[in-house]
């Protein structure tokens, strides 16, 4: 098999659904020898903030000397942005021998009477469990799927467990209410562990605490255990300072925009402090850094001036909330572009009620990616509830440059609702990692 027939293979098993459980995982992952074993781990869960707290996590425990897996999902623009060592993705070889190496165990398991099919997500997981290993990583910082308690994930016995916060999601899986999602959630906190949470909603510290205190680990939350102040912000990123488990950090700065990105910043700080209790300290100077240099593309990302673009992936109401917020407050603009698609499962009337209002003109899309992407017309509809006027055209890629084509040098294109839609615009300026065009206009547009 060849690169593109091995992606084509794994795609081919979003058949199989979105299925929670571990008995698929666990079973692949012992015919596989249980490579999750051989590495160090840190799980971080939630519903959002969970990448831009994996990257901040990995890119500090890099600049402490140590060799880092990072698994994420999904991806913008390849596949192999979901397994990365020290910021170098997976190479497609070793996608391709690892998933045939997972087939042949797949085949062993259909042996089985009661055998159920890995989904993609499962399979993808041991794919990075395989490659952590055969790279020797010390750690790997993996970002917890759907849920937590059955999620792929939840088969590593980490240092410290993270969940970022709670908001309603995947409701058809975690149950209809905060708190019945912050339960399954709680699955990744370990006996006599630690949990790191930056969760305001008092109901659910509450659950967690209790959770904690049943199983006897200790429990830090920011704004109570780990608290932070702003000391300044552009559109370069945001200067600050943290009252940590152990120590003050007055001197820290993240190229990433936005008030949530500080509460991820702090959640950050807070776990590798407790790494101390693993024997593992990590210096200032690593934390300083890592923070510093931290990568996480389409998160308030500019990839262009004269006009401004900026891309955001915020995919439900509270991330749109706080995309809102940032663009208010980071953003100098004349008037507000909006290119935006949103996947058909998600709340698109809430999430178009944050941010339309704002915008001053409105561009609906649709990407591209497994179907997901709700009908523009509908999108148009629910928009139009607000008195705004809105244009639809279907491929995002022409609609961002149909907004390049209107917007002047002082205005402001925000292209938003989904991961998918930014990873398909983003491919007007990046290709394969590198930089396709430059942060100014390209008459190629």
């Amino acid at each position: 098999m060849n690169y593109q027939e091995v992606t084509d293979y794994l795609y081919s098993l979003n058949m199989h659904g979105g299925k929670l459980g571990l008995s698929r995982i666990v079973r692949l992952l012992q015919l596989m020898g249980n490579p999750e074993k051989k590495f160090k781990s840190i799980l971080v869960g939630g519903t959002n903030g969970k990448g831009s707290t994996v990257a901040m996590i990995s890119s500090i425990l890099k600049e402490a000397g140590h060799k880092v897996g990072m698994f994420t999902k999904p991806h913008l623009s390849s596949f192999t942005e979901r397994v990365v060592v020290d910021n170098k993705r997976i190479d497609e070889e070793s996608v391709v021998k690892i998933t045939e190496e997972i087939r042949e165990k797949i085949e062993i398991m259909k042996k089985d009477l009661a055998f159920e099919h890995p989904t993609f997500f499962e399979v993808v997981v041991a794919m990075a469990y395989r490659y952590f290993e055969q790279q020797e990583v010390d750690f790997a910082v993996l970002e917890v799927g759907m849920g937590g308690r059955l999620d792929a994930t939840n088969v590593v016995d980490p240092l410290v467990s993270v969940i970022t916060n709670i908001s309603l999601e995947h409701t058809k899986f975690l149950g209809d209410t905060v708190l019945k999602i912050a339960n399954e959630k709680a699955g990744i906190i370990k006996e006599n562990n630690i949990l790191i949470t930056a969760t305001q909603d008092d109901e659910v510290y509450d659950l967690f605490k209790k959770i904690c205190e049943q199983k006897k680990s200790k429990i830090f939350r920011v704004g109570e255990h780990i608290k932070f102040e702003k000391i300044s912000s552009d559109p370069s990123g945001q200067k600050f300072k943290v009252d940590g488990i152990e120590n003050n950090y007055y001197n820290l700065f993240i190229p990433l925009l936005g008030d949530h990105q500080l509460f991820n910043a702090a959640t950050t700080i807070g776990t590798v402090e407790t790494l101390k209790s693993h024997d593992i300290t990590i210096p200032l100077v690593a934390i300083e850094n890592g923070l510093k240099n931290v990568k996480w593309p389409g998160r308030l990302e500019i990839v262009q001036e004269k006009p401004l673009v900026v891309l955001d992936c915020a995919k439900d109401p509270a991330a749109m909330r706080a995309l809102k917020d940032a663009v208010q407050k980071n953003f100098n603009y004349k008037k507000l572009y909006l290119v935006i698609s949103i996947s058909s499962d998600k709340d698109a009337h809430s999430i178009l009620s944050e941010i339309v209002p704002i915008s001053d003109y409105l561009i609906i899309t649709q990407h591209k990616v497994m179907n997901r992407g709700a009908h523009p017309e509908l999108l148009s509809m629910m928009a139009e509830e607000h008195g705004k006027n809105t244009m639809i055209i279907p491929d995002v890629k022409d609609a961002v440059r149909e907004a390049l084509s209107r917007a002047n040098k002082k205005d402001m294109i925000l292209v938003t609702g989904s991961l998918f839609a930014v990873g398909e615009a983003r491919e007007l300026w990046y290709k394969g990692g590198e930089i396709r065009w430059g942060r100014e206009l390209n008459e190629a547009l």
